[in-house]
């Protein structure tokens, strides 16, 4: 709950060890010692996480929107439910921080999501490009009522894609009333979709979109969620190309990435879907 870092001070009884612990389930842990003392200043508390963790009957995913719209950052949101403090007085529960993050955002871009449906959509065809850390990111916004697709490309000598010679493609999609199951391609799927659904929030415009990502050899280790969270963010604030149909503005998504167009058409539902069904305001 504390409102800034606080100062520490820790003694230790011997120099600490020189390790490095890499995990697929959590951040990289470095150097251990044993612990002989452990001091903390004084916590000034935050008075809207102090009021929700109070609020014993006060559901979980409403105490995350109500704190995400008073302006606290997603990331201190989701490191307070991992340690349970949000929820019904019975249901409170220490996560693991993956599953914390992953509510969070999910949570989050759901309720964003059924507030934009109320939005007239895009008048436009619009792609966004940013690249960093040797990743490629690359989103299209279609004129129409709410879709999403993440699927994202690991080349060869990535982490995800140690023993292929081509790059292993993985996503999933989510059609205008949603999704039940847990997305295939994992935390980032929600973190992406939540940067979406931001940009699309304060612009008051609801549209369908396709966000791509392709992972080169640069990339030496995986960064987490919140940096595909923050990567797409920085996506969505760069200014977009504008098409007035979707075969020109998949050109000029396509003239950004390495992959084929046809794997990529052959591996996105939506792509797929755009270039081949009939629509009835084609007539």
């Amino acid at each position: 709950m504390a409102a800034r870092p606080v100062d520490t001070e820790l003694s230790l009884l011997k120099a600490p060890r020189r390790v490095l612990t890499l995990s697929e389930d959590s951040q990289p842990f470095g150097p251990t010692a044993p612990l002989e003392k452990f001091r903390i200043s004084h916590v000034s508390v935050d008075k809207r996480l102090q009021k929700a963790y109070y609020d014993r009957d006060l559901k979980a995913a409403d105490a995350i929107f109500s704190l995400y719209e008073s302006g606290i950052l997603v990331t201190r949101i989701q490191r307070a439910l991992s340690i349970g403090m949000f929820g019904e007085r019975s249901r409170r529960r220490f996560v693991p921080t993956r599953w914390s993050i992953t509510a969070v955002d999910s949570s989050i871009s759901l309720k964003l999501v059924e507030k934009l449906k109320g939005n007239p959509t895009i008048d436009e065809f619009r792609v966004y490009r940013y690249s960093v850390y040797d990743n490629q990111y690359v989103g299209l916004l279609l004129p129409e009522p709410w879709r999403f697709e993440w699927i994202e490309a690991w080349f060869p000598n990535t982490t995800w894609n140690q023993f292929t010679s081509e790059p292993y493609m993985i996503g999933d999609y989510e059609e205008y009333f949603g999704r039940t199951k847990y997305a295939r391609v994992g935390g980032c799927y929600y973190s992406t979709r939540l940067a979406v659904a931001e940009e699309l929030a304060r612009e008051g415009r609801q549209a369908a979109a396709i966000v791509l990502r392709e992972t080169y050899p640069g990339y030496l280790m995986p960064l987490g969620v919140w940096n595909v969270r923050e990567s797409i963010r920085m996506l969505m604030k760069q200014e977009p190309v504008r098409f007035d149909n979707f075969p020109a503005a998949l050109k000029e998504a396509m003239r950004l990435m390495k992959i084929t167009p046809k794997r990529w058409r052959e591996t996105s539902v939506l792509i797929s879907r755009e270039l081949t069904q009939t629509k009835i305001t084609n007539f």
